[in-house]
């Protein structure tokens, strides 16, 4: 699914985020990502989502190596990767529905395939009776859910999730986790990012076993 090999991510002179990181997914694996503030969690995401490349280092993804691929055929790649920002990044001219669609739109399906599930997948995630309004008017953890939505909509063959609970409250974190489960058990890969030691536990008394975790430390990942 994704392979990172001896890959080092670094800014300016003698500034290192992370360094010589080794690790590979295979498909349909969960995977916590953790590790303190500063740490270089959002990075790592965003070097797997392909929006940044490595200083050094190999990553393959689909058995694709990203540095021998075209911009137009890594944008074709991203769209089999669905992702959760922190920062939520909706589209605030476009409703809650149209956020959500945007991916099944990109992708040139028809609305008539589609509206059915975006107006379901909001009702499931709370937002049936705020699906025509503008991100703006929505609250931190409405945009949260509004953006998990979008993220999961196509049923991605990889899923990133940034802190994806940072904004709800535990009911409902645990309610996005079973999503994400059940994304899983239909064959996507997950990662999610989190401080919540609580979701970890709360996945692993959901499915019986650990998942394993992706510890960083002082830029380097350790699975634990």
């Amino acid at each position: 699914m994704i392979r990172l090999e001896n890959v080092t991510l670094g800014y300016g002179e003698g500034t290192v985020i992370l360094q010589d990181i080794n690790f590979h997914l295979r498909p349909g694996s969960f995977h916590f990502l953790t590790g303190p503030s500063g740490s270089g969690k959002t990075t790592l995401m965003r070097l797997m989502f392909l929006s940044i490349e490595p200083t050094d280092g190999k990553i393959k993804i689909f058995d694709r190596e990203v540095k021998r691929i075209r911009a137009t055929a890594r944008a074709r790649l991203r769209r089999r990767i669905g992702i959760v920002f922190q920062d939520f990044r909706l589209l605030d001219h476009l409703t809650t529905w149209q956020n959500v669609a945007l991916p099944l739109r990109v992708n040139g399906e028809k609305v008539s395939r589609y509206k059915a599930d975006v107006t379901d997948m909001l009702t499931w995630v709370g937002l049936g009776n705020r699906m025509h309004q503008y991100p703006p008017f929505l609250s931190g953890g409405e945009k949260q859910r509004a953006a998990i939505a979008r993220a999961v909509i196509h049923q991605p063959e990889l899923l990133l999730a940034d802190e994806p609970t940072g904004s709800v409250d535990p009911k409902m974190a645990h309610r996005l986790l079973r999503l994400f489960v059940e994304l899983n058990r239909f064959g996507t890969s997950v990662v999610i990012a989190t401080h919540d030691h609580q979701l970890i536990q709360h996945y692993q008394d959901m499915c019986e076993h650990k998942a394993p975790r992706l510890e960083l430390h002082e830029g380097h990942v350790h699975i634990v």
